[in-house]
């Protein structure tokens, strides 16, 4: 009885694309990470942010960095997902994660970061907490938002994921992340 051949998994086709271009798709590697690798991908500005905010870097800088992932997985997506598309045959691919790089950062965007010096607290519902606490808030409350966005698609995310190649792969999470960074802004202010 002859071997069959085995097919390639997708995450081996999404390596055989080339080092640079697999590690600009997948988030230097996230995209291969299991379960959920949407959630893997959105972490990088997550992180970066919360670590900022707590090491009581100005807001400006916060937001240039969120600028610079959102740049970055803007091209990745860009200049590779169509590339990924075509090689895995899938609309989409789940190790594309760049995507949601750029969704998360745009959801961290502009957001009223506490600045500890000088500061005994940030007043939050008329009691005041640590600006640390305040800020480690922002950040899990905005990557929690980022998912459930990203996840449930709302319109009009859900309709432009039609489009092909890598704006199709990009565009609904720029909108997941506006849709949850406008809702983040709205929370954050109330509570300020």
């Amino acid at each position: 009885m002859k071997d069959v051949p085995r097919r390639p998994s997708p995450a081996e086709v999404i390596r055989s694309m080339g080092f640079v271009p697999a590690m600009a798709v997948t988030s230097c590697g996230l995209g291969f990470l299991r379960p959920a690798s949407g959630t893997w991908g959105s972490l990088p500005p997550a992180v970066v942010a919360a670590g900022l905010a707590t090491a009581s870097v100005p807001g400006w800088q916060i937001d240039v960095a969120m600028l610079l992932l959102l740049a970055i997985g803007c091209v990745a997506c860009l200049r590779f997902g169509e590339a990924a598309e075509r090689a895995t045959g899938k609309k989409d691919p789940g190790q594309v994660v760049a995507d949601e790089v750029a969704g998360q950062a745009v959801t961290l965007l502009a957001l009223p970061w506490a600045v500890t010096e000088g500061w005994a607290g940030t007043p939050v519902l008329g009691s005041y907490v640590s600006p640390l606490l305040f800020n480690l808030s922002l950040a899990v409350t905005g990557f929690l938002l980022f998912r459930i966005f990203d996840i449930i698609k709302p319109p009009p995310a859900n309709g432009l994921q039609r489009l092909g190649g890598g704006a199709g792969i990009l565009i609904d999470d720029l909108i997941a992340g506006a849709m949850a960074g406008v809702l983040l802004q709205i929370v954050a202010r109330f509570l300020f």
